[in-house]
């Protein structure tokens, strides 16, 4: 794992995180505020969060009559507060009344500029409405990582991971007011089998296709099921998580590895057709590559990206192998962790079976992948909506 900072790699060597007494112990938490409750990540943590019942959970949504917001109320102990948390009212709303606080702020609709904004103001609205434990929902500072070479810019990375090293920082001094933890997670793996995602695949005669530009690269793709896991983990033992930066991922994803896998589990042909950026952006996404990154964004902004600079950026990053975990520091912090493709591969299609969305291969087909619900929250709301 990379600590963050020289100050905050003192915490990494225990100077800090043994010797805290007065941060929360994890009785002390119980009812936690989430923003981003009703994305992709925010379900399965909102879920792993109310299992059991220690926890219960107020949840952010624009639309409580959503087909999301009701899923997360049938889960039991969750509330719905309608609004957004691009407004301070809402937030103190949110905040008040709970001790714990996972933050997720959805970059694809503010844009990189303005979540940089609301999410410094979650953290100091927290502190003010006596939030106890704060996790913020992270990505990797991509741009820093690369050494400041903007071909590795991507915006709704470098946007959550300025944030992120922000609030280790701001944490060093505010700890023993309110503990706080960054939650770093990448591509889902479930976006490699999904429709509208950046690396949909395709079937092209009867074979399973993922044409991306990703080169000899891999992908530290992350499991929607294990983030449930961490964010539960980082809540139950706030003495230790308290100055973390929880970078998970599965493994590093070769998408040729990942045809094999797919092939191993279905016993249908998969390839990976490596493929040049111009030829990518001429393709499935042509229609998206000059939209605004952020759908809320101002396209006429300089500081805006386009949404084929911010991919181009994406996909150099694992190209060029940018982004590293600590894989034994997860198998420990979660001993029964997804740990490769082949191993989510047989996961899903076994749960896909169980839920009647038939096998792997089936939900792959245009007819099927096009007309289930969408993965990510941007395809379901259609870029359109008030922050």
């Amino acid at each position: 794992m990379e600590w963050l900072g020289d100050a905050v790699e003192l915490t990494v060597q225990g100077a800090l995180i043994q010797t805290m007494e007065t941060i929360v112990s994890p009785q002390e938490i119980s009812k936690i505020f989430v923003i981003g409750a009703t994305g992709a990540q925010g379900l399965p943590v909102v879920g792993a969060l109310v299992a059991d019942r220690k926890y219960s959970v107020r949840a952010l949504s624009r639309d409580a009559t959503s087909r999301r917001a009701k899923a997360l109320l049938a889960l039991g102990n969750v509330s719905i507060l309608e609004g957004s948390f691009a407004d301070e009212a809402v937030l103190r709303e949110g905040f008040r009344g709970c001790d714990g606080a996972f933050i997720n702020i959805d970059g694809f609709n503010t844009g990189e500029k303005t979540e940089i904004y609301w999410a410094i103001r979650c953290y100091e609205i927290a502190i003010e409405e006596g939030i106890r434990f704060f996790v913020y929902g992270n990505l990797d500072y991509a741009l820093k990582k690369a050494g400041y070479d903007s071909r590795f810019r991507a915006g709704h990375y470098d946007g959550k991971g300025r944030i992120g090293e922000w609030i280790l920082s701001q944490n060093l001094a505010n700890r023993d007011r309110m503990g706080a933890a960054v939650f770093t997670t990448g591509p889902y793996m479930e976006m490699a089998i999904s429709a509208m995602t950046p690396m949909t695949p395709s079937v092209e005669d009867g074979i399973l296709t993922w044409r991306v530009p990703l080169g000899d690269g891999a992908v530290p793709h992350v499991a929607l099921e294990d983030c449930g896991y961490y964010a539960r983990w980082l809540f139950d033992n706030p003495r230790r998580a308290n100055g973390m930066n929880l970078e998970v991922a599965i493994e590093h994803v070769d998408y040729r590895k990942l045809a094999e896998a797919f092939e191993k589990v279905t016993g249908h042909p998969a390839r990976y057709i490596d493929t040049d950026l111009d030829t990518y952006w001429a393709g499935p996404l042509k229609a998206a590559a000059n939209f605004p990154a952020g759908y809320n964004a101002d396209p006429a902004d300089k500081s805006t990206m386009s949404f084929r600079d911010n991919f181009t950026g994406f996909w150099n990053i694992w190209k060029h192998g940018m982004i590293q975990r600590d894989y034994a520091l997860l198998d420990e912090i979660h001993p029964h962790r997804i740990r490769t493709v082949e191993e989510w591969l047989r996961r899903e299609d076994q749960r896909g079976r169980a839920l009647g969305m038939g096998s792997l291969w089936e939900r792959v087909q245009p007819q099927n992948m096009y007309t289930s619900a969408p993965l990510l929250k941007l395809s379901e709301d259609g870029r359109k909506g008030a922050l």
